[in-house]
């Protein structure tokens, strides 16, 4: 595991290198630049390993993976305002500069893919293409009660990550699957409360931005994920060009680990 480091606030963010071509080998090159693969709220780099992306990317393209702050091995701080995305998204240059990649393809997973879509409005030089998997440009008020549970965030702040997982478990009314659990067990419960607090202040990037962006994108989310597929058909009508993949059956949840989300990402990447 390697780190680099932001230099907006000096926070360290731990990121991987994986495949036998050079990160900046043919650094514009759409067929041989690296893809950098984002995770979604309270995972870490280690889901594109588990879900088979690292394994079907990386023989015949560079693959980078990162931690977002507050999550897995990277920094923690506990402060609201050190989860700004205009921060999140340095995190992400700030590795890209460290592995030496000029141009990527980036690939994210529903906080990923926001922090993508904030990527492409702020720095359009550094991608050849960002692909959302059950994102959205925007974040806004309640969505983490309605993606976990009301109250989400004060069980967070006042009992501690077991106390967010048993409320879960009662509101869901079934126990939280092993994986899941272990990954929520690993994350800091004050930097992961601190983080949602600051994103639902987020305005997100405005409508006008996303559509006039030359970013190529791909839109991938889920049947049963109804929240997000709205979003993508939001970002579709901004952006006509941009193809829109529907994941048959698919949660939030299931939307990277959907046998269908790869290939259309591979086949997105490859028509490039």
């Amino acid at each position: 595991m390697d780190t680099a480091t932001n230099p907006l606030d000096g926070t360290r963010i731990a990121y991987r290198a994986f495949g036998a071509r050079p990160v900046d080998a043919d650094p514009r090159d759409p067929a041989h630049a690296p893809v950098v693969l984002v995770h979604g709220t309270a995972l870490s780099q280690a889901i594109w390993r588990g879900f088979g992306w690292v394994r079907g990317l990386s023989p015949t393209r560079p693959v980078i993976t990162l931690d977002l702050r507050g999550h897995g091995r990277s920094g923690v701080p506990h402060e609201p305002a050190a989860y700004a995305m205009d921060l999140m998204v340095a995190d992400v240059v700030a590795v890209l500069d460290a592995v030496g990649a000029s141009g990527v393809h980036h690939v994210g997973y529903s906080l990923g893919a926001r922090v993508g879509f904030s990527l492409a409005a702020a720095h359009p030089d550094r991608l050849l293409s960002t692909s959302s998997l059950g994102g959205s440009p925007r974040s806004g008020v309640g969505v983490f009660d309605r993606v976990f549970f009301p109250g989400c965030i004060e069980a967070l702040e006042t009992g501690g990550m077991p106390g967010f997982l048993e409320a879960w478990e009662r509101h869901s009314g079934h126990p939280v699957d092993a994986a899941t659990r272990g990954a929520f067990l690993a994350d800091d419960a004050r930097a992961l409360a601190a983080y949602m607090r600051e994103s639902e202040r987020d305005a997100g990037v405005p409508d006008a931005v996303v559509a006039g962006s030359a970013v190529p994108l791909l839109l991938v989310a889920g049947t049963r994920d109804p929240e997000r597929l709205r979003a993508a058909h939001h970002v579709k009508a901004l952006r006509p060009d941009a193809p829109l993949v529907e994941l048959d059956g698919a949660t939030h949840a299931d939307t990277p680990r959907h046998p269908d989300a790869l290939p259309a990402v591979t086949a997105f990447l490859d028509a490039l």
